[in-house]
């Protein structure tokens, strides 16, 4: 009766799946790896989910790829970055709770061995451009100290997209500081004031693509700042949005579809220097679509910031000619910490020098329609934050449409437990914890254990030292 029970519902803190392991399938010769995230992308917001915003590249690579149907990823910025990084759960890393604000003096965890410096031992050139947002307070934590052979990008979480300023409060000195905060390398960089961000990181990427010398695979890491808050766009990307009356939802379009061509100009790229055929490129959002700035996660429940499946649904997919079912849609259940296994066994490398995975190699999943090897997936424990999931627990209305449309729901937000059958109710509607007490209970107690072996939660105050008045940009300090 309890293996029955388990096999109908999941609840929202982990999802259960299929489990079967497979062994990576290494390419004769190691391929390019070109990853691709995007920022607060909406899980309603892609063409092939029927948005009213028109993404022809996304689409279009997607199509001939395979779409990630059931993928997941954190609910903010700095945990699906960790977690990429890290392959490890962020109670495993002590960095549960929130982003790491500009002045936290803290970063991922330095005896933490990240995904690019796997990828340059198993020789690959390694290089990454755009959002960082993993700790900057002193120089062991940038970019270039954790793996990348080059940078070019900004450290902190948000900026102006044609400034590249970043204002924040500083602690104790009772002052917002509004600074420059984009690198080239370790140095700041001036030269590119009043420069679409979307623009400037998808040539900078371009330009690295250009220069590769294909005797050896490239690693490139593009975290495009788009389509994060402030609402900014060159007007001719919003033009074709004049049918959208909301002025939020009309800037978000614009950026969305400044961003789809930057990915398809980063593909065109590939092509251009013969890289495609032996290229792996991953497309995902960090998180869910932000309601309040004009993203959708339509019809699922919530927004960023939640645990709810607005928030941790992800859109993602595979685009490669190495594919070996291209063309499908994979529905298997698969976390944005599966990417570094994934990605490591593909380059032919070795993961055993990094702290025990959460992650899992899932390129036979991806590639071969393999069953996934997953048989839980934790989304987050936060004792300092611990009512996350009920936070934003409403259907947001799509875009243009009333609130009429929501519809009706048996849940009490209120409830300290709640079990959704994700599969048959992917929209969170029906409450069935009082129909399946023993998976609650199940539940629960895989819970416990998580907890047990969860690190203390890592979450400073504040570092007044972290002004950058001084040196007009942000950056290290300590």
């Amino acid at each position: 009766m309890m293996e029955d029970a388990k096999s109908q519902a999941a609840l929202w803190i982990i999802t259960a799946a299929f489990v079967a392991n497979f062994p990576a399938v290494g390419a004769a010769k190691s391929p390019n790896v070109v990853f691709i995230l995007a920022d607060d992308f909406g899980w309603y917001d892609v063409g092939y989910h029927s948005s009213e915003i028109r993404t022809p590249n996304l689409d279009g690579l997607s199509a001939k790829g395979v779409r990630l149907e059931n993928y997941y990823v954190q609910p903010l910025c700095t945990p699906s970055r960790n977690q990429l990084m890290t392959g490890r759960y962020q109670i495993h890393t002590g960095m549960q709770h929130q982003i790491i604000w500009p002045c936290q003096p803290y970063c991922v965890p330095l005896d933490e061995k990240l995904l690019p410096q796997l990828m340059k031992e198993a020789g690959y050139d390694t290089h990454m451009v755009g959002k960082w947002h993993l700790g900057m307070y002193k120089k062991d934590c940038l970019p270039t100290r954790r793996g990348f052979d080059t940078y070019f990008g900004y450290l902190t979480g948000s900026e102006d997209y044609f400034t590249h300023h970043r204002c924040s409060k500083i602690p104790h000195l009772n002052l917002t500081r509004c600074a420059l905060d984009l690198r080239d390398g370790e140095e700041a960089v001036t030269a590119y004031k009043g420069v679409y961000s979307t623009e400037l990181f998808s040539q900078k990427a371009i330009n690295i693509i250009r220069k590769h010398n294909s005797s050896k695979p490239l690693f490139l890491y593009v975290a495009l700042q788009a389509v994060h808050s402030p609402l900014q766009v060159p007007e001719r990307y919003v033009a074709p949005y004049s049918f959208i009356k909301g002025p939020h939802r009309r800037l978000y379009a614009g950026m969305v579809s400044a961003m789809d061509e930057a990915v398809g100009n980063i593909s065109l790229a590939l092509r251009q220097e013969g890289l495609w055929d032996n290229t792996v490129l991953v497309f995902s959002t960090d998180n869910g679509g932000q309601t309040l700035s004009g993203g959708s996660n339509w019809p699922l429940r919530g927004r960023k910031w939640s645990l709810w499946e607005g928030g941790v649904r992800g859109v993602g997919f595979v685009a490669s000619p190495l594919l070996k079912k291209p063309g499908t849609v994979n529905r298997e259940l698969i976390h944005v910490s599966d990417w570094l296994p994934t990605l490591v066994g593909l380059a032919g490398g070795s993961t055993n020098g990094t702290k025990s995975l959460d992650g899992f190699n899932m390129w036979n999943t991806i590639s071969k329609g393999f069953a996934s090897p997953r048989l839980e997936l934790l989304h987050n424990i936060d004792a300092l934050y611990y009512d996350i999931a009920p936070c934003c627990d409403v259907w947001f209305p799509r875009p243009g449409h009333n609130s009429s449309e929501s519809g009706s729901s048996t849940v009490d937000p209120l409830k300290p437990v709640m079990l959704f059958d994700v599969q048959k109710d992917p929209e969170e509607r029906h409450d069935v914890s009082a129909k399946f007490p023993n998976v609650v209970e199940y539940l629960l107690n895989r819970l416990q254990h998580h907890q047990k072996r969860a690190l203390p939660i890592n979450f400073p105050d504040d570092d007044p030292r972290c002004d950058p008045g001084p040196t007009g940009a942000w950056g290290p300090w300590a």
